[in-house]
């Protein structure tokens, strides 16, 4: 196990520290200055929209599969996971609280790049037996013709399928298996398998049965969430100004402020700000245009500024509370990480009640997680496989979602990275390649809002 993980973290160096921190950063930003800072001018439109369109009765989309609000809550069934309390935990003992302003960084240009990724995939998609599919393999084939085109197709939908599918579920289920065992004595392994039970039978379902169960847990999850984080800032509100000083000044300065981590540096910082960060909110990775791909909306456009909405509450809300949850409890000197250290910083204003409450966000966060990816595995096994390899592939993460729930965390962790980053890069050359249909397909709008005109 040593050497396999010294192995992956050898990789992860050079993959996270030299390759995606700058093919990121920088598509996002080349995607934010064509499209004229989008996720600025159609924040807005975006807000209006979200709320517009909400739902929690299982509104029907008809052939199209999801309606533009389902597909929303099941991309941000994906984002909204265990990035967000573990990998936000992570982050800030690997990167230093400074982690954070780079997850904010890398999330503002990410929103701009995840439009492009929305657009693309609703311009792209198609009809495979019957039923509506999309994706980056449809929109990869589509900028590079012949062979080039169908092996980055091809190695994108293995990537997707091992990221998300099983090493990704295997994180998501760790993490519940850690919970469930530290705050009520469940053994992780039980967890796993009550988890993968329910899962199977979502599964199973198939896409109807997965959009009506996200666009109710999702809602209900953050709502949850929000309020309990918003109770212990209250209660933490003359420590809430420093966390937000040691989020600025360390990332540029990481030893500036007392108590700074011991090795921290600021490439550290940005490699474990954008590594969570992705994530976290998985704008550029290529997983959520699965989702976004099958909604019912008049324009492209349209679901790309849904979409970036799914980063805005992922990032901008849900992860930066989580982040001044934990510094200003003061639970970052305890030695702890991931799901545990998050654990005792809620545990610090609520006692007991808080490894609960954590726990049970966490059981949330990370299981609506598990259906969003098998649903992004299950596009790409079908687009390569047919139809019929569909329910091996969900018995396939079952067994995953078991194993994982009882395997060594830094492992694990890592293995998700490596595979992330391996689906990213197909995915942003498809991506940069069509960036002038993006921006063309921005400008194609009628907002179908009221008072809205053509213009």
């Amino acid at each position: 196990m040593d050497s396999i993980l010294n192995t992956v973290n050898a990789v992860n160096k050079v993959l996270w520290d030299y390759i995606l921190l700058f093919l990121l950063c920088g598509t996002g930003i080349y995607f934010t200055v064509r499209l004229k800072f989008i996720q600025v001018r159609k924040f807005g439109e975006g807000f209006r929209r979200l709320f517009g369109g909400l739902r929690l009765n299982g509104k029907k989309a008809g052939a199209e599969g999801m309606s533009s609000f389902q597909a929303l809550t099941t991309a941000v069934a994906a984002q909204v996971g265990t990035g967000n309390i573990a990998g936000a935990a992570t982050a800030i003992v690997s990167g230093g609280p400074g982690a954070i302003f780079w997850m904010w960084v890398s999330a503002f240009f990410g929103m701009a790049t995840i439009f492009g990724e929305a657009v693309l995939a609703q311009k792209y998609k198609t009809t495979l037996d019957g039923e509506v599919t999309g994706g980056p393999i449809y929109y990869i084939r589509a900028a590079f013709r012949g062979r080039l085109g169908r092996f980055l197709a091809v190695f994108f939908s293995i990537a997707v399928i091992l990221a998300l599918g099983f090493m990704g579920n295997m994180v998501q289920s760790n993490s519940i298996g850690v919970a469930m065992e530290s705050a009520f004595g469940i053994p992780a392994v039980a967890a796993g398998i009550a988890v993968a039970v329910v899962a199977g039978f979502i599964f199973l379902g198939g896409v109807k049965r997965i959009a009506w169960v996200t666009e109710k847990i999702v809602p209900f999850m953050a709502l949850i969430y929000i309020v309990g984080c918003a109770v212990i800032l209250c209660m933490n509100y003359a420590a809430v100004g420093e966390a937000f000083r040691q989020i600025f000044v360390m990332a540029f300065a990481p030893q500036s402020v007392a108590g700074g981590v011991a090795g921290i540096t600021v490439q550290k910082a940005m490699r474990f700000g954008v590594a969570r960060g992705l994530f976290s909110n998985e704008a550029g990775m290529g997983s959520t245009p699965h989702a976004h791909a099958i909604a019912k909306v008049e324009r492209p456009r349209d679901q790309g500024v849904m979409a970036m909405m799914g980063v805005f509450i992922d990032t901008f809300v849900i992860l930066t509370l989580t982040a001044l949850v934990i510094l200003s409890s003061g639970a970052l000197s305890s030695g702890k990480t991931g799901t545990e250290l998050a654990q005792a910083a809620f545990h610090a204003s609520f006692g007991y009640a808080g490894d609960v409450f954590i726990a049970v966000c966490i059981l949330f966060f990370a299981f609506s997680t598990i259906i969003g990816w098998y649903f992004f595995g299950q596009s790409n096994v079908k687009a390569l496989f047919g139809k019929k390899a569909i329910k091996v592939y969900a018995l396939l993460v079952v067994l995953f979602v078991i194993v994982g729930s009882a395997q060594q965390v830094d492992l694990v962790w890592n293995l998700s990275d490596l595979f992330n980053g391996l689906m990213v890069i197909p995915n942003l050359l498809g991506l940069l390649a069509l960036s002038g249909l993006v921006v063309k397909l921005a400008k194609d709008r009628t907002d179908g809002l009221p008072g809205s005109s053509r213009k």
